[in-house]
């Protein structure tokens, strides 16, 4: 009889919170944020400043004890990225909360280092599908995930949400629908996290695709179905990545906020090693999923080759899980490189090889090391691009067959940007616009600019934590 009564109880709030009646409370109002066309043309405003929410700390005796415990929904690998610099904010804060991460794309490396520390802890299944969690990018992607299981891992790790919340945990979704609606249904209280969605990708011109009047018609480029479970009175707490995507939300009704952007956290500020200071420093990132990873390789790496009378290139290329060092190789001699006995230990890297008088890097971790040792980028992936823009470093793509990096994804990702990463029809259009820029610095700080104005400042991590804490936690 329980049970019938809550399953109804959400069937009312969900068509209470579709027709608009019943709303809940407003427990602060979002401040206002004006914006003008002239400010989006010149794509001057910047993302996820922590200005326009401020937290405060709140006092000890404030601290409900009730609930100490937390399941995290990330949805995607930057998904991953970001969760996990929330947590260890709110690990800081609260030493002993019991948190438990149930990643619904991949394996959810990311968290390993914090599941060996002991105070994070991974439940449901993981498994890797085909599509690596861009099932929304071709049919082909899709009906292979869906092949590889993709019903039956989704429905398990939506009983293990309801679990989760059937022994009283609250729900931090972190993503887009998906893990939005698993924290709706479950009944417990939820915060949410937007992070692969902005308004900049239809206002950032030029925009003639269906999309674009369709979000246009809506103002934002969230869906009605997912402002109205981001108004529900059981949803503490919207953080979006920029300011123009919170006005959006809060035009629907949503207390959508914009607290910063954990993406530009954690890097580290070192000076140029010596041993580069002969070189122009490039930073090559293929992406993470084999093997679109390894062919993205072998296309940046011969747009390289095809430029003429440049000076000596450092190529710095940082990796992830995947690709590995020996499934690139064979790669490098296929285009003439030769391995070189003196890998530069000092700079992290597990390999060199050589050709002229270019070195490559090989340096599987060492991508929050080197992004601020480059001029330019040469990447075809997605949040450490969008990282490595944040550092003011222009990025050239080049966009393939997919699954993951295919040209619609990059044209997004420029629009996003404001231009910061230019994607590039071919390699041989790639090595013009290289040579280009490695010839006009000014150009390469302008881009720059754009790219750390889109992404915003550091400390999005710490705000963003102070306002999962308060929201969820705090009496």
């Amino acid at each position: 009889m329980a049970k019938r009564m809550r399953k109804r109880d959400l069937i009312i709030e969900f068509l209470q919170l579709i027709t608009g009646i019943g709303g809940k409370k407003v427990r602060k109002a979002a401040p206002r944020f004006e914006l003008g066309i002239k400010d989006l043309q010149s794509s001057a405003l910047p993302l996820g400043h922590a200005a326009e929410w401020e937290i405060e700390s709140p006092c000890a005796d404030r601290i409900s004890h009730a609930t100490q415990a937390m399941l995290v929904v990330p949805n995607g690998h930057g998904e991953d990225l970001i969760a996990l610099r929330v947590l260890e904010v709110l690990h800081k804060l609260m030493p002993r909360l019991s948190i438990e991460v149930l990643p619904l794309v991949g394996e959810g490396k990311a968290f390993e280092k914090a599941i060996s520390e002991g105070w994070l802890h991974r439940v449901g299944p993981a498994r890797r599908l085909p599509s690596g969690g861009f099932i929304n990018q071709s049919i082909s992607g899709f009906w292979a995930d869906i092949s590889a299981g993709l019903l039956k891992i989704s429905w398990e790790q939506f009983q293990c949400v309801l679990l989760a919340a059937r022994n009283g945990r609250v729900i931090l979704a972190v993503g887009d629908l998906l893990p939005l609606l698993f924290a709706w249904i479950s009944g417990s209280p939820f915060a949410f996290i937007g992070t692969p969605k902005s308004d900049y990708t239809w206002r950032s011109g030029p925009g003639f695709a269906w999309s674009d009047y369709y979000h246009s018609l809506k103002g934002t480029e969230w869906d009605p179905w997912e402002f109205a479970l981001m108004k529900s009175s059981r949803c503490k707490a919207v953080a979006v990545r920029d300011h123009l995507t919170a006005r959006g939300l809060r035009r629907h009704g949503v207390h959508a906020c914009s607290p910063g952007n954990p993406m530009m956290d954690g890097f580290v500020r070192n000076p140029l090693p010596a041993s580069l200071e002969a070189f122009r420093c490039l930073l090559l990132l293929c992406g993470s999923r084999m093997p679109e990873a390894g062919i993205n390789f072998q296309r940046l790496l011969s747009a390289v080759d095809d430029l003429e009378g440049e000076s000596s290139l450092a190529l710095l290329v940082a990796l992830g899980a995947e690709p590995s060092v020996e499934q690139l190789e064979s790669g490098l001699k296929a285009l003439g490189y030769c391995p070189s006995p003196a890998s530069n230990d000092l700079l992290g890297s597990q390999a060199c090889w050589v050709k002229g008088t270019n070195k490559i890097f090989l340096g599987p971790g060492q991508f929050f090391r080197w992004a601020d040792w480059a001029e330019i980028g040469l990447a075809n992936a997605g949040t450490a691009t969008e990282q490595l823009v944040g550092l003011g470093i222009p990025v050239l793509s080049l966009p393939g067959d997919g699954p993951q990096f295919k040209w619609s994804f990059a044209f997004r990702q420029s629009r996003l940007l404001g231009g910061a990463v230019l994607p590039c029809k071919t390699g041989s259009v790639l090595a013009r616009r290289l040579h280009l820029l490695l010839k006009d610095p000014e150009l390469c700080q302008r881009v720059g600019c754009i790219g750390v104005k889109r992404m915003g400042p550091p400390g999005g991590s710490a705000s963003l934590g102070a306002l999962v804490f308060s929201s969820l936690f705090v009496e």
